[in-house]
């Protein structure tokens, strides 16, 4: 179990909302996840976003990347609690700015004859695609950076939304240029 080195988020500009990402390879087995949660609750860090999934290199892994609150969660506390736990590999903090951060969100939006066009082109305009159609509904899906979800959910306040679920962030380290 090892820690990488640890960035700062101090420098940056200041957002209302900052946070740690840490990327946290674990061994794939039951169990982890309720392990790295309860870690969590325990300690009363405010768990912002999670996602896991099972690696490409090697099924026997899984990457959970956590999205914790500055303010709940000193950041070496967490990591040193983490990196106790039996199945954690390995332990990484990505700064906003220097990551590359996804999220998804898919929504049920009920619509009219003249809202359905107005939420196509909306959806058009922010790189989004409409997966289902039905007589009085339609649910989208939008990928790409945390604040476009953001800016896209809030301009769907235009309209009744009838679900909303978005899957949490994933984060990558930016690649080198040279």
């Amino acid at each position: 179990m090892t820690a990488a080195p640890l960035t700062s988020l101090a420098g940056g500009k200041s957002s209302p909302r900052r946070h740690h990402i840490l990327s946290v390879l674990v061994e794939n087995k039951a169990g982890v996840l309720a392990r790295v949660a309860g870690l969590f609750s325990r300690r009363g860090f405010n768990i912002y976003s999670l996602a896991v999934a099972p690696t490409d290199e090697d099924e026997r892994f899984s990457r959970i990347t956590i999205v914790v609150d500055v303010e709940s969660a000193p950041l070496e506390q967490v990591i040193m609690q983490l990196d106790k736990l039996v199945n954690v590999v390995s332990i990484g903090e990505l700064s906003p700015a220097q990551a590359v951060e996804r999220e998804l969100v898919l929504v049920t939006v009920a619509v009219g004859p003249t809202e359905r066009s107005q939420v196509i082109q909306l959806v058009g305009v922010f790189g989004g695609e409409v997966v289902s159609v039905g007589a009085d509904r339609m649910t989208v899906m939008l990928a790409g950076r945390p604040e476009k979800i953001d800016d896209f959910e809030g301009l769907l306040e235009h309209y009744t939304v009838v679900e909303l679920q978005r899957t949490g962030r994933v984060a990558l380290p930016k690649l080198d240029r040279h």
